[in-house]
C-alpha cells in the first residue's frame, strides 16, 4: 500500500470517527457519569455516583450543606479530576470537552473582583457570542442575539447597567443570558436563588420552566427542596452518595429524605423545608 494511500484511509478514518463522535453529542445524553468519586486527603465528598441527564430534562439535586452538590456539578462539568469514574459532556469526556459554549454554567460563588468589574450586563451577554463571532468580529446578528436573549430572561431595560450595580437575582439572569445568546443546550446553576427576595425567586423559577419549555436542558443545585419537587422533572438527592434519583413526587413520599437528611427536614403544609 503507498503512503499516499495509507494517509487517505487514515484521514478517511479520522472523519469518520470525527461524525460518529458528532452524532452521539447530537444524540446521547448530555451529561453521562458513571462511578464518580472525588475527595480530599482520603475523605470522600462524592462516591461513586452515576448520572445521566438526557436532553430536555430538569434535573435538581437536593442535599444537606456540605454533602457534596457543588463538587459533583464540577466534576461533571470537567472541572474537576474525579479520584474514579467517569463523566461526559455532550459524548465527550468532561475534561477534555472543547465547546464550551454548548454549555452556560452559573456558579454559586461570584468573586469580587467579577461584581466590580466596569462592564455592562449587554457587554456580559455579548461574551456568549464571542466563540461564534467570525475572525473574532461582532456582528449585528450577535447583537441581534443579545437583544433577544436579554429579552427572554427579563431583563432588556438594563442592557446599559454596569453588572456591579446589579442585585444577586439580576446578576445571576445576565449569566444565564450570556449561555442563551451563546446558543448554550445545556444550563447548569448552582444555588442559583442564595441571597435572592422570595418574589425574585419565584420569577426566577418560572424563567427555567420557560427554558426548559422551549427545549434547553437545565441541571440545577438548590437549597429550596420544595421549589425543587414544585418545577424539576427529576429530583436526585446527595450525601456524598446517591439516596433518590427519580419522580419528584415519589421523592417527596419516599424516606430518603430522613436518610440523606437526618433530623434537618420538616415537612410543612407549605412545603419542605430545611
Amino acid at each position: 500500500m503507498s503512503g499516499e494511500h495509507a494517509a487517505r484511509e487514515e484521514t478517511t478514518s479520522g472523519d469518520a470517527a470525527a461524525a460518529e463522535r458528532s452524532r452521539a453529542s447530537e444524540i446521547g445524553p448530555l451529561v453521562d457519569a458513571r462511578g464518580l468519586t472525588f475527595g480530599y486527603a482520603a475523605s470522600p465528598v462524592v462516591e461513586d455516583v452515576d448520572l445521566r441527564v438526557e436532553r430536555g430534562e430538569y434535573v435538581g439535586i437536593v442535599g444537606p450543606n456540605g454533602s457534596g452538590k457543588s463538587t459533583l456539578l464540577r466534576l461533571l462539568l470537567g472541572l474537576h479530576e474525579p479520584d474514579a469514574g467517569t463523566a461526559e459532556l455532550l459524548g465527550h469526556p468532561a475534561r477534555a470537552f472543547a465547546e464550551r459554549e454548548r454549555v452556560g454554567y452559573v456558579a454559586q460563588d461570584v468573586t469580587e473582583d467579577e461584581k466590580r468589574m466596569p462592564i455592562t450586563v449587554s457587554e456580559v451577554v455579548l461574551m456568549g457570542r464571542f466563540p461564534h463571532a467570525g475572525f473574532g468580529r461582532v456582528t449585528a446578528a450577535d447583537r441581534d442575539r443579545v437583544r433577544e436573549a436579554l429579552a427572554t430572561v427579563g431583563i432588556e431595560g438594563l442592557a446599559d447597567r454596569k453588572i456591579a450595580a446589579l442585585s444577586g437575582g439580576q446578576r445571576q439572569r445576565t449569566y444565564i443570558a450570556r449561555a442563551l445568546a451563546g446558543e448554550a443546550e445545556l444550563l447548569v446553576l448552582d444555588e442559583p436563588t442564595v441571597g435572592v427576595d422570595a418574589e425574585s425567586v419565584d420569577a426566577f423559577f418560572a424563567l427555567l420552566d420557560d427554558l426548559v419549555a422551549d427545549g434547553i436542558t437545565v441541571l440545577l443545585v438548590e437549597h429550596d427542596i420544595g421549589a425543587v419537587i414544585e418545577h424539576a422533572s427529576r429530583v436526585v438527592c446527595l450525601n456524598r452518595e446517591v439516596y433518590f434519583d427519580g419522580d419528584p413526587v415519589a421523592f417527596a413520599e419516599s424516606d430518603a429524605l430522613d436518610r440523606a437528611y437526618g433530623t434537618n427536614v420538616r415537612r410543612e403544609a407549605g412545603g419542605l423545608r430545611t
